[in-house]
């Protein structure tokens, strides 16, 4: 047994997509996207996987009642990626090692970056290991900044980056996997001291970082694993996408 845990994020409403479905469930080539998601973890050899629901909870357990090693948590109040991760904690104190972090709106999400991920996880023994990738337009999502070394140093969102930080062209893509132990100390060192009151899961990797254990920001995510749907234009490039890939 690898003895590998995922958390697919899954409880938000996806307002901008003009539709009463909980955004996970809306159709991508005809298909619910977050089953892409739930394939590639399953080609990626995870044993159990936590759905974080919220809006229409039923709707989505519903969807993916026939499918087998899901376990369903509900995050009854929408408060932020860090307290839908921190509603899993009951789960989390009974597991041991690797715990993959992802979010159910981001279809094209591959096994091959996963997999990826987790062998540098447990060759380097790091705390977290997060993938990241180069975009022409980083515009409206996290920058990874580093130090003088190179070294991973944090995760700054725009609207709170420097200019120099906004230049940045590695971006965030909430593809993580932690240690489980170094993530549910994490989770419990995280404020909702912000303009938005939210608890945010991209302080994790900053607050493993400075107990002392090793995180590591991969720049190996592949050009797709861009493409993450939260408008109907998004939409409607995904699933050009995923044709052109052969889905």
């Amino acid at each position: 047994m690898k003895n590998r845990l995922a958390i697919v994020l899954a409880a938000g409403k996806g307002t901008r997509m003009r539709s009463e479905l909980p955004k996970v469930l809306f159709p991508v080539n005809g298909r619910p996207m977050i089953h892409y998601v739930l394939d590639a973890l399953k080609e990626a050899d995870i044993e159990k996987i936590l759905v974080v629901v919220g809006y229409r909870a039923d709707l989505v357990q519903q969807e993916l009642g026939m499918r087998h090693n899901l376990e369903f948590v509900e995050q009854k109040e929408q408060k932020g990626t860090g307290h839908a991760t921190m509603v899993c904690r009951e789960q989390l104190a009974k597991h041991k090692g690797a715990v993959v972090v992802v979010t159910g709106d981001s279809p094209l999400l591959q096994s091959s970056s996963v997999l990826t991920l987790l062998e540098t996880f447990h060759q380097e023994k790091a705390g977290c290991v997060l993938g990241t990738l180069h975009r022409d337009d980083p515009q409206g999502l996290g920058r990874i900044v580093r130090d003088k070394t190179g070294q991973f140093g944090g995760i700054v969102e725009e609207k709170d980056a420097t200019e120099a930080e906004r230049n940045v062209t590695e971006v965030n893509m909430s593809t993580y996997v932690f240690d489980c132990e170094q993530l549910l100390a994490a989770l419990g060192q995280l404020s909702d001291d912000n303009l938005q009151q939210e608890y945010y899961l991209t302080d994790c990797p900053r607050l493993i970082k400075e107990a002392g254990q090793q995180v590591l920001a991969l720049p190996t995510l592949k050009p797709c694993e861009a493409l993450s749907i939260n408008t109907l234009d998004d939409l409607a490039l995904v699933e050009s996408s995923m044709q052109d890939l052969g889905y």
